[in-house]
């Protein structure tokens, strides 16, 4: 059973410090949110919370008789009587999206079988102003998703744009399974509101303690790699050296176009470009914070455009990378989608991330050719290693406040948070794609482990179109892909740490990579060398003034256009004329008023991170 000592060690510690400090209000206008795992922190506790994060474990065998939503008859009983007789349209606008239009395929099967709607997805692209024409509407949609915690969020409470979570006794009727299993998530969302329940943030734990898979990966191309030699990979340097190898022994991807060692998009570009300052992350285990970088181990801030600092050092590394041919050329200006197609294709080796690396390139097609991308970071990196939260993220669950139908959204979110529910948005409807075996632990069907491992695979069992295609567009979680799960005999969400996935190789190119380490899940791999480990706090950034927020935005747009400029540089003397242009402009526009910010929230979060050590 958890600890109920731990947990209210975790509350006092926050309780000793100011609410402005580590509860407070909320900014960071990076696109990054839109990646589907994150490690972000969380809010101050309360009694009752306690009780029933206590109490929870001893619940699970409850839940387990009960169902998967482990609400009773009575929960359903309520579901009827407020599922439409006709089919409901709601709207979702979800600053996480990367879709426009109508869910469809399976998802919206079981949307339409279990609710009897249909999900119309408004996504909030940078610069296209849709945030600000639905507020000045004064209807942001039904289900609200957020990206951050923060200015836009913050706004929109101020303006009653949100429905109360305790309105009508919403939560309590409707929400039943998050306010038994996510109290603090719950508590950091009224504290930084001001007051008033509107939602949670994802990525949601119920052990204090836990840890998650890295959202780093350093997946290459294993079949190119194990053709090199295996060579040995210490740091940037030698890693460009592969790549170069790799393109030398592999010229040209699956349809005959030109290979790279590395193909970005820059829909997600936040503060500052988003793979350049990833770079930092996945190397030294700095974590993204506003306009720079923070080392959670010195707990030392590192503006973006220090002298010599990380973000100036990994803008070079993918100079580097463009003049040795390295760069996919597109990448400035290809979106999502086209980035995901180059992996999809082959046409690039490496990526620091794995929902964009293997997950795309290791279908069927290409591992039963031998092929496949796995994990090899330089031996000299410490990647970030975040602490996984009882708060939950700054990507935000709410409901709008203009909805004819809050309890029905709340219903919906309310199984998402579910096991039933959580499962499904990641796998697949439940028996179609999983189930539970005889011992409770998850097994794949035959379908699901086909769709898992090739998302380009068609469904099944009464269920349309390609999984992929058909996957959750709302692109937000509820519960931590490495939360227990607690309708399972003691596993997690990760499918990748299922006893009926991790027991065996799925491929002969990853029985390689496995014989070659040593190691049975890129997780083990990772914690084998150094890391730099981010703890989960209860940290949320401050609001900035409004004249800040102007000055912020030019000093921002200036980071991300220049750095675009610098990485398509052409030698070292142009690279380092764009540089000293950037940060003259950005000085020009403010950046030291900007960094001044960023060095103070420095010491906020310090000081939370402080706290819950002790």
């Amino acid at each position: 059973m958890k600890s109920r000592k731990v947990m209210a060690l975790l509350a006092a510690a926050v309780m000793t410090l100011p609410l402005a400090a580590c509860g407070g209000e909320a900014t960071d206008s990076s696109a990054e949110s839109k990646q589907e795992s994150s490690q972000e922190s969380t809010q101050e506790s309360s009694p009752e919370a306690d009780d029933a994060s206590g109490d929870a474990e001893a619940s699970q065998g409850e839940d387990t008789e009960q169902g998967t939503e482990g609400q009773g008859t009575d929960y359903d009983d309520l579901l009827e009587d407020i599922i439409p007789d006709e089919t409901v349209t709601l709207d979702v606008f979800t600053q996480l999206a990367n879709y426009s239009g109508e869910q469809v395929g399976w998802f919206a099967q079981v949307m339409l079988e279990k609710f009897n709607v249909k999900l119309n997805i408004i996504p909030d692209p940078d610069g296209a102003g849709v945030y600000e024409t639905r507020m000045e509407s004064g209807n942001l949609g039904d289900i609200v998703v957020w990206g951050h915690d923060a200015d836009d969020y913050l706004n929109a409470v101020n303006k009653d744009m949100l429905f109360g979570w305790e309105e009508e006794d919403l939560l309590d009727t409707y929400g039943p399974y998050i306010k038994e299993h996510m109290p603090y998530a719950l508590e950091k969302n009224r504290e930084i509101s001001g007051g008033t329940l509107y939602g949670f943030g994802g990525e949601v734990v119920e052990d204090p303690n836990a840890t998650g898979d890295f959202t780093y990966s350093w997946d290459l191309r294993w079949d190119l790699y194990k053709e090199l030699g295996y060579p040995e990979i210490k740091n940037l340097d030698d890693l460009v050296e592969v790549l170069a190898q790799m393109k030398e022994i592999c010229p040209t991807d699956d349809n005959g176009k030109p290979t790279y060692g590395v193909s970005l998009f820059s829909d997600w570009d936040g503060d500052m470009v988003m793979y350049v300052k990833s770079m930092a992350s996945a190397y030294y285990g700095y974590d993204e914070f506003g306009v720079g970088l923070y080392d959670p181990t010195e707990q030392v801030f590192h503006p973006a455009l220090e002298e010599g600092g990380p973000y100036l050092e990994m803008l070079k590394f993918h100079n580097t990378l463009y003049r040795r041919d390295l760069l996919d050329p597109d990448s400035m200006t290809q979106g999502f989608s086209g980035m995901a197609e180059d992996y999809q294709n082959g046409t690039a080796f490496w990526n620091i991330f794995g929902f964009l690396g293997s997950s795309a390139y290791n279908t069927e097609t290409h591992t039963s050719q031998g092929k496949g991308m796995f994990t090899m970071s330089p031996s000299e990196a410490t990647p970030i290693s975040y602490g996984l939260s009882i708060y939950g993220n700054d990507r935000l669950w709410t409901i709008g406040s203009k909805t004819q139908y809050p309890e029905l959204c709340m219903a919906i979110i309310n199984w998402l948070c579910t096991p039933e529910g959580r499962m499904t948005m990641s796998y697949g409807p439940k028996d179609v794609c999983w189930y539970y075996d005889e011992n409770g632990k998850t097994v794949p069907t035959e379908l699901g482990r086909a769709v898992m491992l090739d998302g380009k695979k068609e469904m099944s069992d009464g269920y349309t179109g390609a999984f992929a295609d058909g996957g959750c567009q709302i692109n937000n979680t509820t519960w931590s892909q490495d939360a227990t799960n607690p309708d399972s005999n003691g596993e997690t969400y990760n499918r990748l740490k299922w006893d009926s996935f991790a027991a065996e190789p799925q491929s002969e190119i990853e029985a390689d990579w496995r014989e070659y380490t040593g190691f049975n899940s890129r997780d083990e791999f990772l914690r084998s060398r150094a890391v730099n480990f981010a703890p989960a706090t209860t940290y949320s950034a401050g609001v900035k003034p409004e004249e800040l927020t102007v000055i912020w935005n030019q000093v921002t747009e200036c980071i991300r256009t220049k750095s675009w400029e610098a990485i398509y540089a052409k030698d070292d003397a142009e690279f380092d004329k764009i540089v000293q242009e950037m940060i003259a402009k950005a000085e020009e526009y403010g950046y030291a008023q900007c960094v001044e910010f960023q060095e103070n929230e420095a010491k906020i979060r310090k000081a939370c991170e402080d706290a819950v050590s002790q």
